[in-house]
Parts: structure tokens; sequence; C-alpha cells
């Protein structure tokens, strides 16, 4: 295997931590603070426009939602999760007096799907799905999208098919929406899935397609088979702007929650966004609506386990590259599952190549501490993938990269006003014997640190 080169401009401690398989931090010299209101990205450009769009769509389809799914009658078929004050956690985190408030966007909760993946997963089935109704004559523009839960509406979706390739948390997204409104649902998933996962995909009438190897090659096999299907609605991952598109309708419900707990943002009050990322699609298109809705003075972080760093090795990579983390002798085996991704989204990295602050990796063990520390302080159930991000105040605050980080930026004049978001990824439908075993794995990680 051919080892990476670093690009000239890459520190070199950081390339040897990051083949070493060692927590690293990459922070982004290309980050603008008032970037073009329209961002090009694989040859299309979008805006907050766009993002508006695809929570009008979403808004649209409520009141469908609310009826295809009990568990979101309450919220009237809303999709999002709650922002939860966490200042019981800042000392586990290493934060020190002074060194700002800690919150956490809930996704983790979310409900449907159970993790971040339920907005662009579900917006991207609606999407198709509203194409074909208005083009069956279904609905009319405008109309009440509940007639799409008919029995004749069911019959005429019931001849498409929508595919994807997962390791996970994105197939249980698409999986369970596409089915509910009647599709024929197909997730080609990686060996790295878990198996409660497939079984809770089964329960719900998808089809699951289990492939040797990691997830690019079931996203590989799910492309392939869709194309020779012309009722076959793929959705990619890799290239798709509906999924980011819904995942960025995040940043409007997030900029109300904000508002109603009090906290600002603005340059005297940082907001730091700790993001976990696989491929990058969802933390990219969160990244792009708070950017767009919040301004300059949010900066999101990426958070990657220490051997399946794809897009930090993307961001260091020179122009026309698309680089593996097999490249840099790395394996892509890690519990976060959700996370195992050896290349990354060249949508994501193109679009956050102005946008984004920084990515950094962490261990799988710290992963699992995190997330007893977060059990213990907190009382909310996360898994392996959604401890990530509870990192990310140590990493800025206590190493010396990140340290001069906050120098460069001048964060460190008003670090004691910043707002600490840590937003989680999934963890709801995590079977309890499943839980269990995260839980005691970790309290064996903290016993063994003393």
């Amino acid at each position: 295997m051919t080892i990476a080169e670093p690009q000239p401009d890459v520190d070199t401690l950081l390339a040897n931590r990051l083949r070493d398989a060692q927590p690293a931090l990459w922070t982004n010299p290309a980050r603008q603070a008032q970037p073009a209101a329209a961002l090009p990205a694989l040859g299309r450009s979008i805006s907050l426009d766009d993002t508006k769009a695809a929570a009008a769509r979403l808004d649209r389809f409520a009141g469908l939602l609310a009826q295809v799914f009990p568990e979101l009658a309450t919220t009237g078929g809303v999709v999002d999760s709650p922002l939860l004050p966490a200042a019981t956690l800042v000392p586990a985190l290493g934060l020190a007096e002074g060194q700002g408030r800690l919150f956490i966007k809930a996704d983790h909760s979310l409900p449907v799907a159970g993790s971040i993946k339920a907005r662009g997963g579900m917006h991207e089935v609606l999407e198709f799905a509203e194409g074909l109704a208005l083009q069956h004559g279904l609905v009319e523009p405008g109309g009440d999208y509940r007639a799409l839960a008919t029995p004749a509406a069911r019959e005429v979706l019931g001849r498409y098919q929508v595919a994807v390739g997962s390791t996970g948390n994105l197939g249980m997204s698409i999986g369970v929406v596409a089915s509910a409104l009647g599709f024929q649902a197909t997730v080609h998933m990686s060996a790295d899935a878990k198996e409660w996962k497939k079984d809770r995909l089964r329960q719900r009438g998808v089809q699951v397609v289990e492939h040797a190897g990691d997830y690019e090659r079931a996203v590989a096999a799910g492309r392939a088979e869709a194309t020779s299907n012309p009722l076959c609605h793929f959705v990619d991952d890799e290239q798709s702007f509906s999924l980011l598109l819904g995942y960025s309708a995040a940043a409007l419900h997030l900029k109300n929650q904000l508002a109603e707990q009090g906290v600002a943002v603005d340059a005297e009050h940082p907001l730091i966004v700790y993001l976990p990322c696989g491929v990058g699609g969802a933390p990219a298109g969160i990244t792009f609506g708070l950017r767009q809705v919040l301004g300059p003075h949010v900066h999101c972080f990426f958070v990657e386990p220490v051997q399946s760093p794809c897009f930090m090795v993307q961001m260091l990579a020179g122009p026309g590259e698309h680089p593996s983390v097999y490249d840099w002798g790395l394996t892509n085996r890690t519990e976060a599952d959700g996370l195992a991704v050896p290349r990354a989204s060249l949508l994501a990295a193109e679009l956050m190549r102005p946008l984004l602050s920084g990515v950094f990796t962490v261990a799988d063990d710290t992963l699992f501490a995190l997330l007893v520390q977060v059990l213990d302080a907190l009382g909310e159930r996360i898994e392996p993938s959604a401890a990530a991000g509870f990192s990310g105040p140590a990493m800025l605050t206590g190493t010396t990269a990140g340290q001069a980080w906050l120098r460069s930026t001048g964060v460190d004049a008003v670090l004691h006003n910043a707002t600490h978001l840590v937003w989680t990824t999934g963890g709801l439908l995590v079977p309890d014997a499943q839980y269990q075993g995260f839980v005691q794995r970790g309290r064996a990680v903290l016993a063994a640190q003393g």
C-alpha cells in the first residue's frame, strides 16, 4: 500500500499523528468570515433560499408524517430535537470556569429514525414522493399531502423503489420513511453495520442487502443496481444535494432555540459547534445552514475516529485528489459504525472549504468513556458515534493546536462568553442489551484512567 505524502503546507506533526492514529486537530486556513451568499459545489450553487425551500417541503409533509408515524403526532409532524443545557457535564469535558457554557443539540433523540439522519433522509424521500405525486395527480400544488396515505396513492408509489447504501443510520432513515409511504425500500449495508439496525429495518418491511467490505462498497453496489432500474431512486450520500439541504434545515430550528434560551451569537459571543462526521453530508449540511443563518461567529468542527478520518485527509489533499484513509495506512475500523467511511463526499468537501473551522480525531476508547459521562451527568443515552463531539472542548482548550487556533481567531479573548454546542447523532433506538455493553466498556476505560 502506498502511504500518502502530505502536501508541502501540511504540518509534519499533524501528518505523523494522523498516520499513527493519534488524536489530531487540523484547522482550516481557507475559511472565510464572509463567504458568498451562493456557494458552488459539484457544478451547482446553493444558498439560504435552498435551505428555506427544504424546510418548506418538510412543513408541507408534516400532516402526512404525523399520520403515518404515531411518534410524530404530538409535534404535528415536525421533526426536531431539543437544545439541552449541559452545565453538569462541563467538568468531565475539561472545560474550566470561564471557558464558556455547554449545550447539546440532541439529535440522538430524533423520532422515527433515532439519529441526525432523520431530517436529510426524510427530506430526500419526501422530495421524490412529491415529484411523483404531482406527476401522477395524487395531490394538487398547495393541497393536502395526507392524500398520499390513501390506498390509491400508495399503490402508485409502490411501483417505485427507493434505495440507499449505508453503514446504518442513513439506511434507517431512508428505509423506514420510504417503506411507510409505500415505496419498495432497499438498503445496501456494509459488513460493519450493526445487526440490530438490520433487524429493525427488516421489521419495517425494508429489504436489507448485505455486502462484504466497507461503506464505500455498499454504496457502489447500491448505485450500480439502481442504474439498471428506471423506477428506482438511489439516495447517494456522497453526492446528494437533497440530503444535504434537508440537514441544513436544522439551522433554522436551532436559531429559534438559541434565541429562546437567551444565547447570543456575535463577535463577543462565539458559537463553537462539534459535529460527528462520516462521509460528510450531514455535518456539511448543518454547517452550511448555520453559517448562512447565524453568520461568521459560528465555528464548526467535524469529529472523526482516529482510524476513519476521511474528511480530514480530503481537506489535506491537493486539488483534484480524492484520497482514502487506507492511503494513510489506516484501517477504517471503529466501533463508531456510522463514522466508518474511508473516503469523503466531494460535494461536502468542496462546500466546506470556505465554511469549516476545522476537523479533529478521537480514539474509540474516548468515545465509550464520554458515552458514560453523558449518561451519568445528564441521563442521556447516546451511541458511540454520537459521543464524538464531546471531545471537542478539550481539544480546543487543552491542546497546543487548539490553543493556537483560539489565539489566531481571537476567540481566546471572548472564550468566557462562548457557547460550546455538541451535536449528537444517534442513540434513541439502540437496544438495551447493546447499550449496556457500551456502558460496560466505557466504565472499564474510565477505571483504567484512574
